[in-house]
């Protein structure tokens, strides 16, 4: 019997092991799959990097001179995605997670959000050729652009704040309503700075997808060339992802941009990681301010 009772523990004792170590391997694999992947792009495109590279437009076809313009018009359009997606999901969260009677219908509409979580990019960019730029007719602009990444990301944000609002503990609501106060004022001074830290954690998804799609700016946004700043709302510009995608497949010379390709790359990795550091830096602050 005792000798049953070792060999059941050793059996729990090596299949605990074996477990932690596919994990280990796991992590291992991923994190070396990125650091080959960044120090794969570092390699070939810290060469094209330099001053009048980050601060000169392209000349000669694009084969010479810089990509500040698309690094321009990237940042419009990730912060104007931000400024669209995330009022609208967290208000969309808050809606379904604290006011919505739940039922079939509701259910049936967080399926719908979760499906498109996963829907293709190009999915959204045809919908935001056919109806912000056709239909609303603001043409190919920044502010289409930044409507069509604005739905493009909101799924993301919804999901991301509908659970970081459920984390709040029912207590907060409990105790706020029963001082008087009403519900919206609960849920706008109680819960929501409470769920922000989450909500949060959504939104630097949100942004490196906004940052690095190419697909829907294509068709709403982008201009193959420029050496303009935008003006207005109903501009085109240039985006980093775009002008990748020009240069490695419909340039005139390819081969001789290939530099250039590594190095437009390597500053959008950069910008992407830079805007998530400040996300992350800010939600760090707002979870040391916590006192639950």
């Amino acid at each position: 019997m005792i000798e049953t009772k070792i060999r059941a523990m050793k059996w729990r004792y090596f299949r605990q092991h074996a477990f932690f170590g596919i994990v280990r391997l796991s992590a291992l694999i991923i994190a070396a799959a990125l650091g080959g992947l960044l120090f794969y792009i570092i390699v070939n495109g810290i060469g094209a990097i330099s001053w009048d590279f980050i601060t000169k437009p392209p000349t000669d076809s694009m084969t010479k001179g810089g990509i500040m313009p698309a690094i321009v018009g990237t940042i419009y359009l990730t912060v104007g995605a931000i400024a669209i997606g995330l009022p609208l999901g967290v208000v969309s969260a808050i809606y379904l997670t604290e006011y919505a009677r739940q039922g079939r219908i509701i259910r049936i509409i967080k399926i719908g959000i979760n499906c498109l979580a996963g829907v293709p990019s190009v999915v959204f960019g045809l919908f935001g050729l056919g109806f912000f730029v056709v239909f609303l007719k603001f043409g190919s602009s920044i502010l289409a652009g930044s409507l069509t990444l604005g739905f493009l990301i909101m799924p993301t944000i919804i999901g991301a704040a509908e659970e970081a609002l459920k984390a709040v503990p029912q207590t907060f609501r409990e105790a706020s309503l029963a001082l008087g106060v009403s519900k919206w004022q609960t849920t706008l001074r109680i819960v929501l700075p409470a769920a922000l830290p989450g909500i949060l954690t959504g939104s630097i998804l949100g942004i490196g997808r906004a940052a690095g799609e190419t697909a829907p700016i294509m068709f709403t946004a982008a201009a193959y060339f420029t050496t303009k700043l935008p003006g207005s709302l109903f501009d085109e510009v240039m985006a980093l992802p775009y002008h990748i995608y020009v240069l490695a497949t419909a340039g005139t010379n390819i081969e001789q941009t290939r530099p250039l390709q590594y190095g437009t790359v390597l500053v959008l990795v950069a910008l992407v990681l830079g805007i998530d550091l400040i996300a992350i830096v800010i939600r760090s602050y707002m979870r040391k301010q916590k006192r639950w």
